[in-house]
């Protein structure tokens, strides 16, 4: 399958909470699709990843640059004419909104849901990740979660990464064939 939508080549965020997977699901679909991964975290200002790693919340306006940076990337690929999977939290509406905008309307949601135990869990089990379990309670307090917003798939995260991402790809290719 490639990379699409009704307007030809695309991209797909994988957004939800940390913890539900979004790096891991990202870059399976990205290999299979044969395109590049992005890992939003990685284009997060050093201040940012230093404020979470205190266990400090961002802000709106911490985020703001962070999500014209991932914009930004997806804009580009797709103006080469490229598709793409990037992660990104994508918390709240308007931060989404904000993505589709940079995408020219080329940006599919994969959101990862799952419940606050797992979240946990899986947050507690990972290592070498600048962001604390401590700011899953303020994620999960931001989060507006995109049910019944158009071009937004929800999976739910309660399997292994291959059964997660299996789930990703059936609902994907439904979107795109309109069936």
């Amino acid at each position: 399958m490639t990379v699409t939508n009704d307007h030809g080549n695309g991209a797909i965020c994988v957004m939800g909470v940390s913890g539900s997977g979004k790096t891991s699901v990202g870059e399976r679909l990205a290999r299979s699709y044969g395109v590049r991964f992005i890992e939003g975290d990685s284009l997060h200002s050093p201040a940012n990843v230093e404020k979470m790693a205190q266990g400090i919340p961002l802000t709106d306006d911490d985020r703001w640059p962070w999500l014209d940076a991932i914009g930004a990337e997806i804009r580009q690929t797709l103006a080469a004419g490229h598709g793409l999977v990037v992660s990104c939290s994508a918390l709240k509406r308007i931060y989404r909104d904000r993505l589709r905008a940079a995408a020219g309307g080329k940006l599919i949601f994969v959101y990862l849901d799952g419940s606050k135990e797992l979240l946990s869990k899986r947050m507690g089990a990972r290592t070498g990740h600048f962001m604390p379990a401590s700011l899953l309670e303020s994620q999960l307090q931001t989060l507006e979660a995109p049910t019944g917003e158009p071009g937004v798939i929800t999976i739910e995260i309660d399997g292994s990464v291959e059964e997660i991402v299996a789930r990703a790809d059936a609902a994907l290719r439904q979107l795109h064939t309109g069936s």
